[in-house]
């Protein structure tokens, strides 16, 4: 169970601070994109994300996208949060964090990286070996698959919740 089960655990975004990172030992910060800084394919991010961001880069620690989705897309919400970013992931797979570790010139045990799934974010974090902050979705979807996820995702945080 360790591979799912996330370093951290936090409603949104903006209850992550710059001192909780650098209390961590995070040197890079990798993010996903749907449902942790924008709501699912908004192409927008959400209200406070670009100071989040500004924030943590203040503090001397830099941030990347990695996200599963396209490159078109990806770049695009990159571009309007003026980040690098890593598309195609292919999340659970570790590479695709692991090249997003690389562009930031870290090593993969010195990145975090912060997503709202449990089977696509925490258990490629895990098996990239990175420390992962797991985060209630920004909104809920609405397709089969989705809430089949959540709802196994929802009963491993019970477990963990005792």
């Amino acid at each position: 169970m360790s591979l799912l089960t996330p370093t951290k655990q936090y409603c949104n975004l903006f209850s992550v601070t710059a001192e909780t990172l650098k209390e961590m030992g995070v040197a890079a910060v990798l993010l996903d994109v749907d449902n942790t800084l924008q709501e699912h394919h908004a192409g927008v991010p959400a209200e406070g994300v670009l100071e989040w961001i500004e924030t943590v880069q203040a503090a001397g620690i830099p941030c990347c996208i990695a996200s599963n989705s396209k490159d078109v897309r990806v770049s695009a919400f990159a571009q309007k949060v003026g980040l690098p970013y890593c598309a195609l992931c292919a999340k659970p797979l570790p590479f695709g964090l692991r090249k997003a570790a690389k562009k930031l010139g870290v090593k993969p045990k010195e990145c975090l990286l912060i997503g709202d799934q449990i089977f696509t974010d925490v258990l490629a974090a895990k098996a990239a070996g990175m420390q992962v902050i797991l985060l209630d979705p920004i909104k809920e979807e609405t397709g089969w698959s989705f809430r089949l996820r959540r709802r196994l995702e929802h009963r491993l945080k019970q477990k963990w919740q005792g």
